[in-house]
């Protein structure tokens, strides 16, 4: 008689465990186990618990490859989900054998789960494991679709007339979609497809939900969202969040109008990666050096600060044209501007020309630090806004969370739970896809935040990351290549770039001893067909087939996996953070990041006051919808996992673990290098802190 030593861990998340009958087969290479309940007196398969049992088999089974674990009904209680972290075998030799689910099963079924050793389909011999990891994403395939969402953006996940085989874990929150007091409705349809294994945590909505309500409820007390009218004071603004504040998001308050803190923004900002320098000036911004002169300082003029490679060039032509809508019954305007920059020897990136059209003329003067106070504040303030729709809708949503889903999306369809870049990519996609719903009904519907805070509606905010998909390439998600090609590579104060490619080091030293120790050789990367299909629906249903992205349709070596994977992880977490965790610091002070602007721009000098500077600015009802929404969208809720923290057990080979390691060490190491350089910086850039950046687009 075989004895196995059997240890059964179930979630610590609040209401994981299960009052229903869980029995266990173990099927190994000599044979199978008969199916035995896994049941001792008292309770069995509590939240957080790791229950241990006992299976004894007339024989040995051999090498253990697969088990069973059957969910069915116990007595007369009612059905309840259970969430199975891992299950965990000791054999009669002594050897330990690991199963990972990490995974609800919500109603009476049978999961199959496989050993936990990392394998391509190359790999597999014996003929059970082909045919599991054939019917595992067989399944994956038949549950999960792709579905349009706008035509020209990365498609996105659709479960096609699902109905759950049982009701809806009833342990789990629901959240009906209604803010209280808020005259936003959140279609929470976006949501509900979602099976609970996409799904918050119980910690996570109850966090993020419980959250909102409050401080939307609080809004409409104080009577901010039902009045339609400009602010009468700038100072009034601070009012919108009194107790949020940090020595961020003071200093913005404190420096906004600055000419130093504008051009700051292009460097340490939440869009960092909009500069590029300039080495001639374009035909449609004519400035010229008796504009410019004054502020390059003595003894240098316009050519030479272009040819020492001093002059930078923010250009939105990618705006430019975008219909606008009315909001709270006045019509909105737009504007595609181009803001020409210095950097000067003592180190400020100071903004010198705004022109707030692309086309140049009488009518489109190009306004000068040398103008009127309001005129000036006007013009950078128009670029700001400006930066709204190039970070809100290019960097933000379509850069990482877009395009991060369509990564997650094609890993869960073609990649079963058994391959090693499955392991490697699962913790970089925990909750992206119910973030994503959320984001969709928050700002991408009739009733979201682009119909009732932006100027350019519903239609105009998408179209906008249309035209971005577009001129999407590979190059340009390669990290290192993107400074290059923007030509910063070498400029001084830029914390974003220094902090960015220091993670991004560490993730590509991490990925590169992970594929090297399951990819020997080039030979085994092109003969993956798993890996292939991947790389395949990710150019098809992200990229939407178009060539001219560059983005790779197969991978044919070990340095192009490598390169491709990095790509992935990185922008499902680190290149998120940049753009995401600052928000509120830098928009819960409206004028530095206006969504909307009521009045046209302007084509003369000279006209503009506070007062039409204020009449311009959004009013006071779109000001707070928009920072509501971006307060929800920012603040990380609970049940974080920052950095290169796996506490799910996916790898079990050594090699792996001790590279996780590493990953931790280095990531420590960085985290104590910003931390130190924070130290003796005016305005502390943290957004690439390890500590803060989660593993995976979950907010």
């Amino acid at each position: 008689m075989a004895a196995y030593k059997v240890k059964v861990a179930t979630g610590t998340d609040l209401l994981s465990g299960t009052m229903d009958s869980i029995s266990l087969t173990i099927v190994g290479t000599q044979g199978q186990s008969h199916k035995q309940l896994l049941n001792h007196f008292g309770r069995d398969f509590a939240t957080g618990a790791v229950d241990e049992y006992t299976v004894r088999c007339p024989q040995d089974l051999g090498e253990l490859v697969i088990i069973r674990l059957h969910k069915e009904r116990y007595s007369f209680l009612p059905k309840n989900s259970w969430y199975c972290n891992y299950v965990q075998i000791c054999a009669p030799d002594g050897r330990i054998y690991h199963f990972p689910a990490y995974q609800w099963m919500d109603g009476y079924e049978t999961l199959a789960l496989r050993e936990a050793t990392g394998k391509t389909a190359a790999e597999d011999t014996l003929p059970i494991l082909l045919e599991h990891r054939q019917e595992e994403i067989r399944a994956k395939q038949d549950f999960y679709h792709w579905r349009v969402f706008v035509p020209g953006l990365p498609n996105y996940v659709h479960i096609p007339s699902y109905r759950p085989p049982v009701r809806r874990n009833p342990n789990r929150p629901e959240w009906n979609g209604y803010i209280p007091g808020f005259p936003i409705l959140i279609n929470i349809k976006a949501t509900k497809f979602l099976n609970s294994n996409l799904r918050f945590s119980f910690i996570k909505t109850a966090s993020f939900f419980f959250r909102l309500g409050p401080m939307a409820l609080g809004f409409k007390l104080r009577g901010l969202v039902d009045c339609k009218q400009s602010w009468k004071r700038l100072k009034d603004i601070k009012k919108i969040f009194p107790a949020n504040k940090s020595i961020v998001s003071e200093y913005v308050a404190e420096h906004w109008a600055e000419d130093s803190f504008f051009g700051y923004q292009y460097l340490n900002g939440i869009n960092p990666g909009l500069l590029r320098r300039c080495t001639r000036i374009p035909d449609k911004f004519p400035v010229t050096d008796d504009m410019v002169a004054p502020f390059l300082g003595e003894g240098t003029c316009l050519q030479a600060e272009l040819e020492k490679g001093n002059i930078y060039l923010a250009d939105y032509r990618i705006l430019e044209g975008i219909p606008t809508i009315e909001l709270n019954g006045r019509k909105q305007h737009h504007c595609a501007p181009l803001c020409l920059l210095h950097f000067g020897p003592e180190g400020n990136m100071m903004p010198i020309a705004i022109q707030l059209s692309q086309t140049p003329g009488p009518d489109c003067p190009i306004f000068l630090p040398s103008d009127s106070e309001w005129d000036w504040l006007l013009a950078k303030t128009w670029v700001r806004y400006a930066e709204f729709y190039c970070h809100e809708a290019i960097s933000h949503l379509l850069e990482t969370h877009l395009i991060a889903e369509a990564f997650c999306l094609a890993m869960m369809r073609q990649l079963p739970m058994c391959h090693p870049l499955y392991k490697l990519l699962v913790p970089h996609t925990r909750y992206t896809i119910q973030i994503n719903s959320i984001g969709r009904a928050l700002l991408l519907n009739e009733g979201g935040l682009s119909a009732r805070g932006m100027s350019l509606g519903l239609e105009g905010f998408a179209e906008v990351m249309v035209r971005a998909l577009s001129e999407t390439t590979y190059d340009s998600l390669y990290l290192p290549n993107d400074f290059v090609e923007r030509g910063v590579q070498d400029l001084p104060g830029y914390y974003y770039r220094d902090d960015s490619l220091a993670v991004w080091d560490a993730l590509e030293r991490y990925v590169t001893e992970i594929i090297t120790y399951y990819y020997p050789c080039d030979a085994a990367v092109e003969g993956d067909p798993e890996l292939q299909s991947w790389v395949q629906e990710i150019f098809k249903e992200c990229l939407l087939g178009r060539e001219s992205s560059g983005f790779p349709q197969r991978l044919r070596t070990v340095p192009e996996l490598i390169r491709y994977v990095t790509i992935v992880i990185y922008t499902c977490s680190a290149k998120h953070a940049a753009v995401n965790t600052g928000q509120l610091e830098y928009t819960a002070w409206m004028p530095n990041f206006p969504s909307s602007m009521r009045n046209p721009p302007m084509q003369a000098k000279g006209l503009t006051t506070l007062e039409t500077f204020m009449d311009t600015l959004p009013d006071v009802k779109t000001t707070c919808i928009t920072l509501l929404v971006l307060w929800t969208l920012s603040r990380e809720p609970d049940d974080k996992r920052p950095l290169g923290h796996f506490p799910d057990i996916h790898f079990v080979e050594e090699a792996p673990r001790r590279s996780m390691e590493s990953l931790r060490r280095r990531l420590a190491q960085i985290s104590h290098n910003i931390r130190q350089r924070n130290k003796c910086l005016p305005i502390p850039y943290y957004y690439l802190d390890p500590v803060l950046i989660e593993n995976s687009i979950s907010i």
